[in-house]
């Protein structure tokens, strides 16, 4: 619907909607610019407390994709009229509690009456216009490079159902909580990094698509490098399957050539849409080393998943 409206034109934008980015970016000066971003959802968790943190995570990443800080934070709350306010505290004090962790400032918000509780933020951070880290600056020759395993959205259907194993739910509570603050740290400070986004509502596939059409390029991904949190191929066996990812899959699988070796299931969990999922780094390949060795040395994990190739053939083969 975006690209049916009227352009603006602005010299410091730096990034808009035109490549679907994270976030926008606009300069505010030779060395400063604003990161801005919003989101916000429905519960995908039952405890109050723990969905708050989830959708704060979620509304961050956005920010850190783009290589910057959050400063400041605006809460968006949904909530039914009669609804338990103990419940409606609890998910604001989640929230909180990640903003706080990413020294970020909630400055207020905003209220509507709602039959259906969603949440989240708008977030505003900074970044120096010479290192934003779009979407568009994959090269030939990169590997990617992910940072949190997959499978986030089969296994909170899985949770909705009410036939989630508690291993599934503890092992995604813990990805869905954890921000993206340090590899987006260590990310920023290394120059072969060309490129980054994070894996949300589009999937692994889909937002791979967006940084290969936004920088022209082809990606190969090893289907067996991908990490895949516990129990999320046995959810997608069981039929847990989120609405999202038929709808992923349905407008994204053209762009995609799979091997043959490629089991069902596999194919399947990399059109599943995330919540507070990882970052997607395209980085140089002297520098894959350095930025994988830097993500672990600072207590997260990030593997190399496949390689940018030039532009010919499928946009990504999946192998």
């Amino acid at each position: 619907m975006l690209g049916k409206l009227a352009r603006q034109h602005d010299p410091n934008v730096l990034v808009g909607f035109d490549k679907a980015d994270d976030a926008g970016v606009y300069r505010l000066g030779p060395e400063l610019a604003l990161v801005q971003t919003v989101d916000f959802f429905t519960p995908v968790v039952d405890d109050p407390g723990t969905f708050g943190q989830i959708a704060a995570v979620n509304s961050l990443s956005d920010v850190y994709a783009m290589g910057g800080r959050p400063l400041s934070a605006l809460a968006i709350v949904c909530f039914p009229e009669k609804g338990d306010l103990a419940v409606l505290e609890q998910i604001l004090a989640g929230g909180l509690s990640k903003m706080m962790e990413a020294n970020c400032v909630v400055l207020g918000g905003h209220s509507v009456r709602d039959d259906e509780i969603k949440f989240g933020y708008a977030v505003t951070g900074t970044v120096h216009p010479a290192r934003v880290l779009a979407n568009s600056g994959a090269q030939p020759g990169d590997r990617l490079v992910l940072t949190k395993a997959l499978g986030t959205g089969v296994i909170s259907t899985a949770i909705k159902r009410q036939q989630a194993d508690p291993a599934w739910v503890e092992a995604a509570t813990l990805s869905m909580t954890r921000l993206n603050r340090l590899p987006s740290l260590v990310a920023s400070q290394i120059p072969a990094v060309h490129a980054m986004t994070d894996i949300t509502g589009f999937g692994l596939i889909g937002h791979a698509r967006e940084l290969a059409a936004a920088s022209g390029v082809s990606l190969v991904i090893r289907a067996e490098a991908v990490p895949l949190l516990h129990g999320a191929l046995e959810c997608v066996r069981r039929g847990f399957i989120p609405g999202g990812l038929n709808a992923n899959r349905e407008f994204a699988e053209c762009a995609v050539e799979f091997g043959g070796s490629v089991p069902a299931e596999l194919r399947t969990i990399l059109f599943d849409p995330q919540t507070a999922g990882g970052l997607l780094i395209s980085v140089g390949t002297a520098g894959a080393r350095e930025l994988v060795a830097g993500i672990a040395a600072a207590g997260e994990s990030a593997v190399v998943i496949g390689e940018v190739r030039e532009k010919r053939g499928p946009v990504i083969s999946v192998e």
